[in-house]
């Protein structure tokens, strides 16, 4: 276990690798104003309550006066050094008349939950205020993450989820910071530890940080529906909201997701992000959050190829996403620019405006592609069972059921018309000469002399 001056230097420097730290928000403080019913800190014609059956921790700063104070039956103060209680004689003139202020039950407050947490790139970062944005997934402390609950503070957390334990690299609880499971149990077990952390699932330290210098996956996705269980959405005011992997809701804004190769630092990118462009006027209110993330790898669209590691950019403006997709044009062009030097091999854009036409004709392309690849499939299954035949060149081979070509020839029915020279009267002013001359019947066909073209009977003499 350390203390906090002694590791300032060390997080100083850890700052530069792919991990965030992830502080705390809400607290068990006796001077926090949010803490009481009444909405204001007591005073000296007041009585403080506790509810009875509420286990709580609560840190106090400085000195209180106080009327009178009603204790839980669980409980502890962690006063700071001079801090203290002490009662007035008589009224206090700056109390008013005095009221009855109960301490708010914090029993509720989960760990899963991703509105109660802050994400820092350093604990400087943490201090001064300059917190990071996240999709929700992220916002828990991820696995290879520092978590920190305030030095001069105390807190009750719940830690309950479907699994046993929840791994951390490390935490930090009163300004000592717990690197080894050992030092954490033991803390853990302690009366203090029980009234801060309570829960089916324990907290566990000591897992290893990021050592990929493209970054690593969260690995909170397993709790995606119960991190979302306490999220509440509201209604984008766009036209074709987003939904980022790892969040809760769809959003109004765009999403840049860099494919990358062995030369990427996931780091040195986020900072070159905020200097290129995050310090520009248009771009001040935007939320941006980048991280690594695994995506379902799939062929069509429908077979399963495993999973494929890429880099999301999430970036939301508050408004439709008109800055968010002018930010992202702006990084698209500078990927395609300097690309090859920053191991990114690819970029792509997803934005909530109004779809192009080359969109969507890509998406009728994905969509013909689809339904091809399905009837593909379903014809290969009917074929393997047998029941549908495919054609094969044996099938148009002569068999013994086929009529010889060389033989006789099918004359078809018989037309008395033609077929019986009786049947046939002479009209000799339509044939001059008659129908025995200007008519001849063989075997295969029927022949008719015209006489206007006979070269016997054509006379070309003036």
């Amino acid at each position: 276990m350390l203390k906090i001056p002694d590791m300032l230097l060390l997080f100083c420097l850890v700052g530069v690798a792919n991990a965030l730290y992830k502080q705390w928000i809400p607290d068990t403080n006796y001077e926090n104003k949010t803490n009481w019913d009444k909405g204001d800190i007591p005073c000296g014609n007041d009585i403080v309550q506790f509810s009875a059956q509420r286990k709580v921790s609560v840190f106090v700063e400085t000195t209180h006066a106080v009327l009178e104070m009603r204790l839980p039956v669980d409980g502890e103060f962690i006063l700071n050094s001079g801090a203290g209680f002490y009662a007035v004689s008589g009224q206090d003139p700056g109390c008013g008349t005095g009221v009855t202020t109960e301490f708010k039950d914090s029993e509720s407050l989960q760990w899963y939950d991703p509105t109660l947490w802050q994400a820092a790139a350093t604990l400087n970062d943490l201090e001064q205020g300059n917190f990071l944005f996240s999709v929700h997934e992220e916002s828990v402390p991820c696995h290879y993450e520092d978590v920190v609950f305030k030095a001069l503070s105390s807190f009750r957390v719940d830690t309950s989820s479907s699994h046993s334990s929840i791994t951390v690299k490390s935490v930090s609880v009163l300004g000592n910071i717990f690197t080894t499971q050992s030092d954490f149990s033991q803390y853990l077990s302690s009366s203090l530890g029980k009234l801060q952390f309570h829960g089916s699932s324990a907290v566990a330290v000591g897992n290893p940080a990021c050592e990929d210098p493209s970054g690593c996956d969260c690995g909170n996705s397993v709790h995606h529906q119960q991190i979302c269980s306490t999220v509440m959405c509201d209604s984008p005011n766009c036209k074709n909201p987003l939904r980022p992997t790892g969040h809760c809701c769809d959003v109004c804004g765009a999403i840049v997701t860099l494919h990358f190769d062995d030369g990427f630092n996931l780091q040195t990118y986020r900072e070159r992000i905020r200097h290129l462009f995050l310090a520009l006027p248009q771009y001040q209110s935007i939320q941006l959050g980048m991280s690594k993330v695994l995506k379902p790898h799939r062929l069509m669209g429908i077979i399963s190829l495993g999973t494929l590691s890429e880099i999301q950019i999430v970036i939301l403006d508050g408004e439709q996403g008109i800055q968010s997709a002018a930010l992202a044009q702006d990084i698209i062009k500078d990927a395609r620019s300097h690309g090859s030097n920053l191991g990114i091999s690819g970029v792509e854009i997803q934005t909530s405006s109004e779809e192009t036409g080359d969109s969507a004709g890509l998406a009728v392309g994905v969509v013909f592609g689809v339904l091809l690849l399905i009837t593909l499939i379903i014809l290969g299954v009917l074929v393997h069972k047998g029941v549908v035949q495919m054609p094969t060149l044996n099938r148009f081979k002569n068999s013994s059921n086929m009529p010889d070509l060389g033989g006789p020839l099918d004359h078809g029915f018989d037309n008395p018309m033609f077929d019986q020279p009786t049947m046939m009267p002479d009209i000799p002013s339509l044939y001059g000469t008659g129908v025995s001359n200007s008519i001849s019947m063989t075997q295969t066909a029927v022949h008719f002399v015209n006489p206007v073209y006979d070269e016997s009977e054509t006379d070309f003499t003036a």
